[in-house]
This record gives structure tokens, sequence and C-alpha cells, in this order.
């Protein structure tokens, strides 16, 4: 174990982040080792590896916590300042892209859960909701996706005519909209069954079908298809 204040320039090769990294396996690191190969280096008395103690300290030593600490969060620790705040959140937003992608990578949308997986993975770490529609072609081929809102911790805003606009500039047939429930619960709220209808309307005007209106949340998701609603 090397000292707190010792540099980690001076510590033995095979103790110090980078070069573990480079020499072994990345799996044999730990966590706190990865952080510090992100965070590169800490002010005076601190080493990379301390910040990476601390980073999981604040988070419990739970991935899942780790995910969900914001940039204001993380300045909070004494030598992380905006550009390595945004360094680790930018790796973290990688990983969470990737394992998105193990899920969703085919190129036609075939089940509510194909979807569902997907969004879940990429919008469980929201602290606020999030709107996101799936545009695609009369086969359910994925054409587009986007993030239409962002709103506050029970509720979003959502304008049909922006999700109209982008079906047509891509010329998708059938539509899947999606948002996140932060609270965890997965039942719609009277506001999600009114948002949901005015889409419908709307998008019967463009000869666009709206086929699922999916609700993700760690407990899991929700599907007004398959559940009978649409």
């Amino acid at each position: 174990m090397q000292p707190k204040n010792y540099p980690i320039k001076e510590w033995a090769l095979e103790d110090q982040p980078r070069a573990k990294f480079l020499s072994k396996n990345p799996m044999d690191l730990s966590t706190a080792e990865l952080l510090a190969t992100i965070i590169g280096n800490g002010p005076q008395g601190k080493s990379a590896m301390d910040l990476g103690h601390e980073v999981m300290r604040l988070s419990k030593n739970d991935l899942n916590r780790l995910y969900k600490l914001t940039a204001k969060e993380l300045m909070k620790i004494h030598g992380i300042g905006e550009a390595k705040a945004v360094s680790i959140l930018a790796a973290l937003e990688l990983g969470r892209r990737r394992h998105a992608a193990d899920y969703f990578d085919r190129e036609i949308v075939s089940s509510s859960r194909d979807v569902a997986t997907y969004m879940r993975t990429m919008l469980r770490d929201q602290l606020r909701e999030v709107f996101a529609v799936l545009y695609l072609s009369v086969s359910n081929r994925v054409k587009d996706f986007d993030y239409v809102s962002q709103g506050g911790l029970t509720a979003t805003v959502v304008d049909p005519r922006v999700i109209i606009k982008k079906a047509l500039e891509v010329n998708a047939v059938n539509i899947i909209l999606c948002h996140n429930h932060p609270s965890g619960g997965l039942q719609p709220s009277l506001s999600d069954r009114m948002i949901t209808r005015k889409i419908i309307d709307a998008a019967k005007l463009f000869d666009i079908q709206v086929i699922d209106h999916l609700i993700v949340s760690e407990e899991g998701y929700y599907s007004f298809a398959d559940d009978g609603q649409l």
C-alpha cells in the first residue's frame, strides 16, 4: 500500500493505475483504480488514487449510485474540478451506451421488451423525467431516435408538434413513445394517458401510427400496447 501523499509517478510501476491498465487485463483493476486513470492527477497532498477512492465513498461503493452522481456532487470533492467531473461522467455515459447497445443492436424492432430494455439502460439513472421517441419505417426498421424533452422530478412537458415534425423529416411511419419514472412506479398517470392520446390524434392526421408508449424505471417497464391501452 503506497503512502497517501506519495505521488503516483513515484509508485512502483506495477502499482500505478495507468501502467496496470496497459500491462494487465483492465478487468483486474478496481473501480477506484479505473477512476484514477480517468482523473489523471490530484492536488498537492492527494493522488489520483485518493480521489478515486473518495468518489467511490461518495457513491457508497455502489456502481448504481456512481452512475447517478452529478457533476455538482463530484466537484464537492477537493481536487475534482469541472474538467475532471465531466471526464468521469463522460466515461460513465460511454459505458451506459455500450451496455444499451448490447440489447438493442438490431435494425428492426420486434417487441416492446427490446425497446424497454434499451430505454431502461439509457434512462434508469436520470433523476428527472425524460421523454424520448423512436422513429420507425413501415416494417419497424429503426430510422431515428430522439430525446424530445426533459422535465421535473415527476413530469415533463411534451409538444406533439416537435414529434410529428421529426417524424416527417425522417419519413417515419410508426413511432414508439417512451419516458421514465424516476420515482420507480410504473403505472401511467392521468397526464401520461392524456399526452399519449394527444400524440396519437396528432399523428393520425399525417398517417403516422403510435404503436406503443413505454414507461421505464428501475422496477421494470410498462407498455401501453401490451396492456391494450392504445
